[in-house]
């Protein structure tokens, strides 16, 4: 009849309905609810626990290793400041500089003494560089005004703007000693010369790392001493920089090792590429699936109920997390590459390996905060911070404007009179560390009193900012965080509201270990020994 016919209808309606609510109800479920419900192993959960040790093992053994060159490096470069550097003092770093002529050219000639006698001088293992037969020889750079007459007497001046450079190259087998100075760099020390630099390329093997089994590195130390007169202000200030470059060395016989300890760290790395492209695929179809299912429930609920689906109910279906370990995944991938290229001596970029597998390791173990949120004591972080992030930029973008205001003023007055107020960077730095109570007698105390009205505006200027920031910025920014907190622990006592798709999902009152999310009624009964202990647990 046609009433059983709609009445069948509507069963049959209903029935679908049921099948896509405790569809959907699985698909948030946690891997334990998972597991009572279909026998569904956690694989993803026990990927992501094995992934954690195996990543964090490696990022302990590339970061040991990357400590003996950057150890390596730094004890270099303190060798050569005081190999060519004369007087030279450990706490002389930032203050190196010299005031008179004679001065000049002693130091220049130390320099290059100290470079011709390098083999018999050294410690370690530093040789010239060769090309061929030919070594590569010590530079010296002048820069200076092609023309120029000062005389402050008489407050006249007349420069030619145009900057020349002379060069002149020294053998390192030369005896040529530079005790006898040209005419003109007398002169032009005064007037027009702006800097003088020595240059020069040594080599040298990291021998330290065969005492961990591994191959050494030859490095590349091009050395540049800088003699720096641009301000003309009777102070010359000097500083010895250098670029390291990093080579495989290409004969190389190490007696009683073998390389079975780097092929052995090879075929670690490779293990781990392969455990992340797996967790890889593993969370991209998990994203796909999401995708999928959040079309389908827009269409169901514009067809069965007329209703548009918000944004704040499809992004549901995006998984956050997902997305963080997919991200942390392919960092990590790129960073365990370029670690194997290094190991076999193919490149040396260290940096940006560091950077790569830093940053994926960071990411992994801030992924690890969603198996935490499972569980209804532990996940109250990860709520309040997901709640009160909205508030936050907003609060940060408007309280940003006022802090832009205080760098650009402080650097345009303070600047010359403080030296944490002498660039932009500096001075974000400086009212930033004051914001946090950092080194804030200082900041008073070291301002210059050569001008009364510029030292009275700072006074102003640093009372008003740190009653700004710390007493009422900061503060209200702590209170947006509390606020949500509280309200968050209210809502876990009293029952948080509920979105459009949580009340449809929460229609379905059907356990997990009923049966019924099993399309073959199996009850799937069993848990895991960590499963057993949980409850279910919102989707995070």
């Amino acid at each position: 009849t046609k009433y059983q016919s709609v009445h069948y209808s509507e069963s049959h309606a209903h029935l679908e309905e049921e099948k896509f609510r405790r569809k959907l109800k699985y698909f948030f479920m946690n891997p334990c609810d998972k597991y009572k419900a279909r026998g569904r192993k956690p694989w993803k959960l026990i990927l992501q626990i094995v992934k954690i040790a195996v990543v964090t093992i490696q990022l302990v053994s590339f970061g040991l290793s990357n400590q003996m060159v950057v150890q390596f490096k730094e004890e270099n470069l303190m060798a050569f400041r005081h190999l060519f550097l004369k007087s030279f003092r450990d706490s002389s770093t930032d203050t190196y500089s010299i005031y008179t002529q004679h001065d000049v050219y002693t130091h220049i000639a130390f320099t290059v003494k100290q470079f011709l006698m390098l083999p018999s001088i050294t410690v370690g293992n530093h040789q010239y560089e060769k090309e061929g037969d030919v070594y590569t020889p010590l530079t010296i750079c002048q820069q200076f005004y092609r023309n120029g007459s000062i005389s402050p007497a008489n407050e006249t001046f007349d420069i030619d703007a145009q900057v020349d450079e002379v060069f002149a190259d020294l053998p390192s087998t030369s005896l040529l000693t530079f005790n006898n100075k040209p005419a003109e760099l007398h002169s032009a020390l005064r007037e027009v010369l702006l800097t003088v630099t020595v240059n020069f390329t040594l080599k040298a093997i990291n021998l330290e790392t065969v005492e961990y089994h591994e191959l050494p590195d030859c490095y590349v130390f091009d050395i540049m001493i800088t003699f720096d007169n641009k301000a003309h202000s009777g102070r010359i200030t000097i500083d010895l920089d250098n670029d390291v470059h990093i080579y495989e060395c290409r004969d190389w016989s190490v007696t009683d090792a073998s390389p079975r300890n780097m092929y052995m760290l090879v075929l670690f790395d490779v293990i781990v590429i392969l455990i992340l492209m797996l967790s890889l695929l593993l969370c991209a179809r998990s994203v796909k699936a999401g995708v999928h299912l959040q079309f389908e429930y827009t269409e169901f609920f514009s067809i069965h109920h007329g209703k548009h689906v918000s944004f704040s109910d499809r992004m549901e279906f995006i998984n956050g997390w997902y997305i963080l370990i997919i991200v942390s995944d392919v960092l990590t991938i790129s960073g365990s590459l370029l670690k194997i290229i290094i190991q076999l001596k193919a490149v040396a970029s260290y940096d940006l390996c560091s950077i790569l597998l830093g940053t994926g390791t960071m990411l992994v173990w801030i992924g690890v905060l969603r198996y935490m949120g499972y569980f209804k004591k532990y996940n109250i972080l990860i709520i309040t911070l997901r709640a009160a992030l909205p508030n936050v930029i907003r609060f940060t973008c408007c309280a940003a404007m006022i802090y832009l205001g205080y760098c650009f003023c402080g650097w345009i007055v303070l600047g010359p009179y403080h030296t944490k107020f002498r660039t932009l960077n500096v001075v974000s730095e400086s009212l930033f560390s004051l914001i946090n109570g950092d080194d804030m007698f200082a900041t008073f105390k070291n301002m210059q009193h050569k001008s009364d009205v510029v030292w009275l505006f700072s006074r102003l200027y640093l009372y008003t900012f740190v009653s700004l920031f710390i007493y009422m910025v900061l503060s209200l920014f702590i209170t947006l965080i509390t606020d949500t907190y509280d309200t968050i622990k209210h809502q876990q006592l009293d029952g948080e509201p509920v979105s459009d798709l949580q009340a449809f999902i929460m229609q379905c009152k059907d356990p997990p270990e009923s049966g019924r999310f099993n399309a073959n009624e199996n009850s799937g009964a069993g848990c895991l020994m960590c499963c057993c202990s949980s409850r279910s647990a919102n989707h995070t």
